[in-house]
């Protein structure tokens, strides 16, 4: 297969589980140091957590996004140890939302160690922007881009804030912002056609200008935060374009908070580039399943167990 034909994609908020990772972990030790290193890193016992604690314990945006980066790169690790490497398999790399942090640290812009604490900031620093019930977040199922759009502008206003958060595929768009400017952006949205309009069971109304204080944690955070030029492109969630600029990937990350995951462009973006194969390293199949609603033409496949690492790599 061409080295030039292969995205790796990480995936983001809402693939995660209790277990996750367990059984590779259990049977390589690359994968478990993975989990070991994460734990040191934190300060504590992360993969106790992910492994065996309870789903309301993993789903604390805190524990979260750590927890799924741990997941993917446990995955590249055990990859990188049969002779499977990024640099040499990967035209670029790609993640949602917080998996943009899993493909950066794969593509060794950051460490392990600095990407888990990078993203424990980040989670407490969304949790932190918005008091609980304050904001809120909906999947439109069934509108596209545009429509959802101009639908929202009529609700949206300076007191009432709601606006798109992740273009993810065809017809499925998420919104976000303070919980009555939501919620009537979804009736709204029924109203105008949509299939469904759900409020998703979230803890915080990510990706949208009440993000704005945890948008300037991170940029503090960002500025003193050791990076190295990647050695594959990266395809930015926020402009869906490649870049490899530090600086840049730096400001993107900061902008990422409270900007637009532009995932079904990230997805339409790989084709002319030459992309024929996604490969979702990590937990769940959640990306691979919006890649064929958005371009039928891309391969999929999401590794995460041991069977499907050894299925994929047979398969190469």
């Amino acid at each position: 297969m061409s080295t030039k034909s292969i995205a790796f994609t990480f995936p983001g908020q809402g693939s995660q589980y209790i277990g996750m990772g367990q059984e590779l972990a259990q049977a390589r030790s690359q994968a478990r140091e993975v989990f070991e290193e994460v734990d040191d890193a934190l300060g504590v016992a992360l993969s106790k957590i992910i492994f065996s604690g309870s789903g309301d314990e993993l789903k604390l945006t805190e524990n979260t996004q750590p927890a799924l980066m741990a997941v993917s790169m446990a995955v590249m690790r055990v990859l990188e140890a049969d002779g499977f490497l990024l640099k040499d398999n990967a035209y670029c790399v790609a993640g949602h939302s917080l998996g943009e942090y899993s493909a950066l640290c794969a593509a060794g812009v950051f460490s392990l160690s600095d990407t888990a604490k990078l993203l424990r900031l980040r989670g407490q620093a969304m949790q932190r922007a918005v008091p609980v019930g304050k904001g809120a977040m909906a999947a439109i199922i069934g509108m596209e881009i545009d429509a959802v759009t101009s639908m929202i502008d009529s609700v949206a206003s300076a007191t009432n804030i709601v606006s798109v958060a992740n273009d993810n595929s065809n017809g499925q768009v998420v919104i976000s912002g303070e919980k009555a400017a939501v919620e009537a952006a979804a009736e709204l949205a029924k109203e105008k056609g949509a299939k469904r309009a759900l409020l998703l069971p979230v803890s915080a109304p990510f990706h949208c200008a009440l993000m704005q204080p945890a948008a300037d944690e991170m940029k503090d955070a960002l500025a003193g935060a050791t990076m190295h030029s990647p050695i594959v492109p990266v395809l930015a969630n926020v402009t869906a374009e490649l870049t490899e600029n530090t600086d840049e990937i730096r400001q993107l990350l900061v902008e990422q908070i409270t900007g637009v995951v532009r995932w079904r462009e990230t997805i339409l973006k790989m084709a002319p580039l030459g992309v024929d194969t996604l490969l979702e390293v990590g937990a769940g199949k959640v990306l691979s399943g919006l890649a064929r609603r958005i371009n039928k033409e891309l391969t999929t496949k999401n590794i995460e167990s041991l069977a499907s690492i050894e299925a994929f790599l047979e398969a190469e």
